[in-house]
């Protein structure tokens, strides 16, 4: 550490340099945590998105668990508290799973708390798929997995791969984007009310792309 500059020479210019180089003036970048159910789907769709995004503006930590509903959110609030009282915490964190096949209970509470202790949660019912079908059309009732994949083999014009790193570039050339936010929040309004579990097809992955996408340069 070099000596401090004395009172009677902090008016000169090379003084008021040396004062200059130790002010940090870059904006402090948002850091944002990302915690998936999926080990491989969900990660590598965002990891596409983050790809787009000015590392100088935003950080994004994404971990792909493997767990689900509670556990998930629980392992997110650990890795969430691990950065607590660091140079470094998170900003937002954000869970992302399915009802699939799981219980109404399970499903309704792991929102709730995840939102119970400032969390956010993008959830879809039944899948995350659904989210790339509203790049293509206005769903507005409920579908099985192999519907899913069926659907998307047909809109792609490639057959569908559940962990395909390339899912993200996909939907932007093929689908629209726009419109899909669009139709996820008209589901949401529709089934505004009502119990998640019941609230099927629903999705507030949405929410987390259009948080992304407000980190992108215009």
């Amino acid at each position: 550490m070099g000596k401090p500059i004395k009172i009677s020479d902090r008016g000169k210019i090379w003084a008021k340099r040396s004062l200059e180089r130790k002010i940090d003036i870059r904006p402090e970048r948002e850091r944002i945590l990302i915690v998936c159910e999926g080990a491989k789907t969900e990660p590598n769709y965002f990891k596409s998105i983050q790809s787009t995004l000015p590392r100088h503006v935003v950080e994004i930590c994404i971990y792909g668990e493997g767990a689900n509903t509670q556990s998930l959110v629980n392992r997110a609030k650990e890795i969430h508290n691990s950065k607590k009282g660091t140079d470094y915490p998170y900003d937002e964190t954000w869970v992302v799973f399915d009802k699939d096949s799981f219980g109404s209970d399970q499903f309704d509470n792991a929102i709730r708390s995840a939102e119970s202790t400032g969390m956010k949660a993008a959830w879809s019912n039944e899948a995350f798929e659904l989210w790339y079908i509203l790049h293509f059309e206005a769903r507005q009732t409920g579908m099985s997995r192999t519907e899913y994949k069926n659907c998307l083999t047909e809109y792609l014009e490639t057959p569908y791969k559940k962990n395909d790193p390339d899912m993200y570039s996909r939907l932007v050339a093929k689908g629209d984007e726009s419109k899909a936010i669009q139709r996820a929040k008209s589901l949401l309004s529709s089934h505004n009310g009502i119990p998640h579990h019941d609230a099927n097809p629903c999705t507030k992955v949405n929410e987390l792309v259009e948080k992304l996408n407000s980190f992108k340069v215009q």
